[in-house]
């Protein structure tokens, strides 16, 4: 049976692409290593945003697996335009896959891009693959593969966030939830 490990990013300074992790992001980093210590990982894939490749890198690392990064798994761009009332927009778009703002993407189209990845991963040949991404996008990649998951899921998801894709005869996901250390 193959297995995707979905992450959600640790703790970061901010939402650029190149903002880093906060002090209790880079301990989440180390803590994240440790629970995959003894998981048997062939690969991992990362969105190129700084937060998310050094949300990996402790494990990679110790395991001495390459990261690959890969756009597709970037943040979803809601609007490049300065929605004030952006929250209740993203909660529109839940209900609304096709909704799309001005720069935007919709959440079909944000969905596509991570779901080719996965589906990508499990044609390939590795058994135990680490995904690290974004929360919103994450989100649309679970509602995909289970249409209730949904805003409020998403208001509800961690830093970091781990989540268990299975395939067998079809393709399942639970939250493994695991301490979070705050120090």
């Amino acid at each position: 049976m193959k297995k995707i490990y979905l992450i959600r990013h640790c703790e970061a300074k901010g939402q650029p692409p190149e903002a880093p992790l906060t002090d209790i992001g880079f301990n989440q980093a180390l803590h994240l290593s440790e629970f995959f210590g003894d998981v048997p990982i062939d690969r991992i894939i990362a969105s190129p945003y700084k937060r998310a490749v050094q949300s990996i890198e402790p494990l990679a690392k110790s395991i001495n697996i390459e990261i690959e990064t890969n756009e597709q798994l970037t943040e979803r761009v809601l609007s490049t335009s300065n929605l004030l009332d952006w929250f209740e927009k993203l909660r529109d778009t839940f209900d609304d896959l096709d909704l799309k703002f001005e720069g935007g993407e919709s959440s079909k189209e944000a969905m596509q891009r991570i779901v080719e990845v996965v589906e990508g991963v499990f044609k390939s040949e590795t058994q135990n693959t680490i995904i690290v991404t974004h929360g919103n996008l994450l989100s649309l990649l679970l509602k995909h593969f289970n249409n209730k998951f949904g805003f409020e899921e998403w208001r509800n998801l961690r830093n970091p966030d781990v989540f268990l894709l299975k395939k067998d005869s079809k393709v399942t996901f639970e939250r493994i939830l695991m301490e979070l250390s705050n120090e």
